[in-house]
Order: structure tokens, then C-alpha cells, then sequence
């Protein structure tokens, strides 16, 4: 933890060096000590410690100094460290000022030049008035600090990349009295939202993702030219295939395009994962599985897209949106799948303003106390309302079902039964959201009846099933008319087959139609969308990457 900090400003700089002796001797192994000879450059550090979230105890200013008389130091300076306990360092003939500026200032105490000896004039005081402070004292956020507004697409979208990437974060409402505050010291207007504040001070109005990556230390840009496999998608699937093919001696690269984890990731349990007999958290899953295939010489590029696949002469090469091209020798294709959209009336109005597809751990704490939805009946949306739940006044899961059996496992439906705050509505469906800056209202319909009625609402969660992200894929990979990737003996029943594959064997379990680019997890056609299964073929993948590497 940061120590606090005790403050000294004194135009003279033997006073200065004397009492900052002083203190170092006494209390350097609790707080630290800083120290200036002037009072503007004092303020404007302050800012700079405030942004990086650093706490200052005390203040101890000198009265008589050509910038400003310390009494008008302080009072700005209470507008950084509002807690912070004030002392006024004065000459004897200055007391009288002192007096005055225990009402003006609310001054806590002033000290009169010399304090010798310290053991009895100084000490004490500051012993008293610190361990007034500590009682009160609670350790400020030391990170990241997401300043915008609740319902904000934009804002919404950094918040999901940092949770997506495992990178902890503060999120400050504008509204707020910290994000009111922070807000008014580095004067920032509306258009500058979302700012993100670093951990060393840095402000960044309005970024685009690209530029929180390169902040906060992801790689977007590739370090070799030539990799034995790239794996495109760092999902459960991807992830399982970077830490093998890694730890079996292939140079790997693994790209994603917004964070890994895939939608397992922003899972809030997993709890039929073997190994795990109490769970796990997606994110959990997703930072031991990044640490181990880093340990092992993965190379994470993140966040690029890749936008084709290009092959000439049994060579391939993979073109990033940048236009970057890196050449490999084999690729397993593990991007996995987007959910699907609800095309409903004013959906796409409030997207990111109180409509959120997936994200439930992202955006939970502004659900505290709240009325929300759920549309799904899969176990995402299951683990999503039980995660909720810890939140919000009241889950309400809306299903066209008649309940939830036959879509979600058993162990999760027993759980949602005996939570009192979630209910479901089995035969219904949403169709209109209605609102103004943010959801306010869903129009719900019984599917059978048709009778309607309008509900307030704070939230709403689409879990609507999900479609491969394949569009990126050219016309050399087939795909079923669902688009999920074909691999193996499936591809045999493609009337063009056996115009893309002129090998002298059958494919591999795991290969597309184009030799040495295979497809795991989720986005494969026939995929058993369970992480194990995934983690299964990701592995398995790597096995055929070796069969594939030794022929050629």
C-alpha cells in the first residue's frame, strides 16, 4: 500500500531542510515525506498526486511567503485533500494570523519557529493530529479511474475491455461527489467523456481502445516474422491451443480482437468445469490460463483483428485491419461466437445505456437496488441472474418456453428456485424498450395470449443464443449455412470439396478445407459448447498442427 503523505512548504530552505529533517527521523517509515520551496508548484502537484490517486495526512505551510501567505495555501489546498490536517508554521509575531486562520481555514494547529527540541514541541502535535486522521482514514483507489456517464455506450464499452483484459479499474459517475470533484480540478468538459485517468497521472479525453491497449501494456504489434501456428481467438479453445503449442516447442502467436476469454470470460461462475468443485469465475479461468501459456512463451497480440487469410503456394500469411501481415505455417481458427442481436423495437436505441449484451459482472454494481431483465434461457443467462441477484431488487428471466428445463442444466434452475428476487416469465417476449437518455420501460408480450404490459426497468441482459464470428473467412473455408467452420469427415458432403483439397489424405479431425488451417471450440461446426470441450479440441488441435508441420 502507498504510504500517506505529510506535506512541507516553506520559502526558506534551511527552515525547510530542518524540518524535513525532522519529520524523516520520526515518521519516515510510515508516511512519506515530500517537501518544495513554492507554493504555486506546490498546488500543482497536489492535482498530479490527487489524479494519482495518492492521500495526503497533513499539510504543514509556512505564513510568510512571497507567492502566497500559507493561510491561502491551505485554503486552496483543501480543495485536493478536504480531510487533510493543517498546520501553519509561524514566526512568533505572526500568531496572530495563526488565530485567525483556525476559523478561516479550520486550522488544526501552528507550530512557532524554532520547535526545539522536537521530542517536545513537534512530535507530540503531529503524533496527535496523524492519529486523528487514521481513524478516519480510508485508502484511496490506487489504478485506473474511468470518469463518464452510467449510461454511456462508449463508457460502457472501455469498462468491458478493461473487465474483458483482467484489468482492475475504478468507475466514477460524473454525478458523483469523487467523479464531481475530479472533474472540476482538471477542468473537463462534457464532450471530453469518458476520460481515463492512469495510475501515474496520465488523462486521456474520449480514447479509443486501441489507445487504453498500448496504456496499459497489451502488445498490438507483432515482434517476429515467422510463427509455426497462429491462433486467431482467445477464447477457452484459443487458449488451451497457445499453451500447448507453446510448452511443445512451436513459436506461437495468439491474436484476439477485444479481450480473452471469449464468452466464457465474462461468465460469473463456472461451475461444472472439472477440477474446480466450488467453480470458478470466467475471468478467473482467463488470468491463470494467459499467465500459463505466457509462462510458456506464448506471444499475445491484442487487441487486432485479423480481416483475411491470404495462401500462395502453400504459404499463408494473416492480414491484420492494419494491414499487417504475418506469415505462418499453420493457423487454428478459435474465434468463437458473438451473441446474437435482439431485433427488437429500441434495442439498438439503448445499447449500452441499460441494454447490455452479455456483460453482467461488468455493469452489476449499477444494478444495486434495481429492477432488471434477463432474456435467454441458457446457462449464460442462468449464471448472469444468480450473479445479478447480489445486486439488484428483482431478476425477472423472460423465456418463450414454458420454463426453463429444457435449456438450462438442473443444478443451476435448482439455485434460481431458491432465490426469492429472480423470477421467470416462461412464454414471453420483449416488443418494444422504451426510454429517453437510458432504458426505461419494456414492453413485454405473452406469446400466446398476446396480451401485453409495460414493466419499469433498469437493465436489460440478452443471452439469445449465439453465431460464429466467420465472416471475416473467405470463400477457401467452408463453412455450414449457419456459418460454424466444417472440419474433418463433415467436409466430404460439400459439393466443392473436392475442388479446394488436392492433399493425398483425408483431412484431419480438426482441419478445414484448406490444409494446414484448422477450427476449435465454439465457432466449428458440431461443437459441444461446454469450456471443457472447447479447452478439449484447443488441445487437440496442437496435435494436428505437428502432423501438419511434419509433412510439409
Amino acid at each position: 500500500m502507498n504510504q500517506p503523505i505529510i506535506f512541507l512548504i516553506d520559502d526558506d530552505p534551511q527552515v525547510l531542510r530542518a524540518i524535513n529533517r525532522d519529520l524523516r527521523s520520526h515518521y519516515r517509515q510510515d508516511y512519506k515525506i515530500l517537501s518544495t520551496t513554492s507554493a504555486n508548484e506546490a498546488l500543482s502537484g497536489l492535482l498530479e498526486l490527487k489524479n494519482k490517486g495518492e492521500e495526503v495526512a497533513l499539510f504543514i505551510s509556512d505564513q510568510r511567503m512571497p507567492e502566497m501567505q500559507g493561510v491561502d495555501f491551505l485554503v486552496k489546498a483543501i480543495e485536493f485533500y478536504p480531510d487533510a490536517k493543517r498546520v501553519l508554521l509561524t514566526a512568533y509575531s505572526d500568531t496572530d494570523a495563526a488565530i485567525k486562520a483556525i476559523n478561516d481555514v479550520k486550522l488544526d494547529y501552528y507550530l512557532t519557529k524554532p520547535w526545539d527540541p522536537p521530542e517536545e514541541k513537534l512530535y507530540p502535535v503531529i503524533d496527535d493530529l496523524l492519529d486523528d486522521w487514521q481513524g478516519s482514514y480510508k485508502p484511496n483507489f490506487k489504478g485506473i479511474k474511468v470518469v463518464g456517464y452510467q449510461f454511456s455506450p462508449k463508457s460502457h464499452d472501455i469498462k468491458e475491455f478493461l473487465t474483458g483484459n483482467l484489468v482492475p479499474y475504478q468507475w466514477l459517475d460524473v454525478s458523483g461527489e469523487e467523479g464531481t470533484k475530479l472533474c472540476k480540478l482538471n477542468h473537463l468538459e462534457t464532450k471530453d467523456f469518458p476520460v481515463i485517468i492512469f495510475e501515474e497521472g496520465d488523462i486521456v479525453k474520449c480514447p479509443d481502445i486501441i489507445d487504453v491497449a498500448s496504456k496499459i501494456g497489451l502488445n498490438p504489434k507483432v515482434k517476429n516474422n515467422v510463427y509455426d501456428v497462429a491462433i486467431v481467438g482467445a477464447g477457452p479453445a484459443g487458449l488451451a491451443a497457445s499453451v500447448y503449442g507453446a510448452s511443445e516447442g512451436l513459436k506461437t502467436l495468439l491474436i484476439e480482437r477485444h479481450a480473452p476469454g471469449g464468452q466464457a470470460g465474462t461468465s460469473s461462475r463456472i461451475e461444472n468445469y472439472l477440477g474446480f468443485p466450488s467453480g470458478l469465475s470466467g475471468a478467473d479461468l482467463t488470468r491463470r490460463a494467459i499467465t500459463q501459456a505466457t509462462r510458456f512463451g506464448t506471444e499475445f497480440l491484442s487487441p487486432q483483428t485479423v480481416k483475411e487469410i491470404k495462401l500462395k503456394d502453400g504459404y499463408k500469411s494473416i492480414v491484420l485491419t492494419d494491414d499487417t501481415e504475418i506469415n505462418v505455417k499453420a493457423i487454428i481458427i478459435t474465434t468463437g461466437v458473438d451473441y446474437r442481436k435482439l431485433e427488437t423495437k429500441g434495442i439498438n436505441d439503448f445499447t449500452g445505456a441499460g441494454i447490455y449484451y452479455g456483460a453482467a459482472s461488468t455493469e452489476a454494481a449499477s444494478c444495486r437496488d434495481k429492477y432488471v431483465y434477463i432474456v435467454g434461457g441458457g446457462n449464460s443467462a442462468g449464471q448472469a441472474a444468480m450473479y445479478l441477484s447480489k445486486f439488484a431488487k428483482k431478476v425477472c428471466i423472460l423465456v418463450r418456453k414454458e420454463d426453463l428445463s429444457s435449456t438450462m442444466s438442473s443444478y443451476l434452475i435448482d439455485q434460481i428456485n431458491g432465490v426469492p428476487s429472480i423470477c421467470v416469465m416462461g412464454k414471453s417476449e420483449i416488443i418494444e424498450a422504451k426510454g429517453k437518455d437510458k432504458l426505461k420501460q419494456l414492453v413485454i408480450q405473452n406469446i400466446e395470449t398476446k396480451e401485453t404490459e409495460t414493466v419499469d426497468a433498469d437493465a436489460l441482459y440478452i443471452f439469445i443464443g449465439a453465431k460464429p464470428y466467420t465472416d471475416w473467412l473467405g470463400n477457401q473455408i467452408i463453412k455450414d449455412d449457419k456459418g460454424f467452420v466444417e472440419t474433418g469427415r463433415d467436409l466430404n458432403r460439400h459439393d466443392n470439396f473436392d475442388k479446394l483439397w488436392k492433399q493425398n489424405r483425408d483431412p484431419y479431425l480438426l482441419e478445414t478445407s484448406c490444409p494446414g488451417i484448422f477450427a476449435a471450440g465454439d465457432v466449428r461446426a458440431g461443437a459441444m459448447n461446454r469450456v471443457a470441450s472447447a479447452v478439449g479440441e484447443g488441445s487437440m488441435a496442437i496435435s494436428f498442427v505437428h502432423k501438419y508441420l511434419a509433412e510439409v
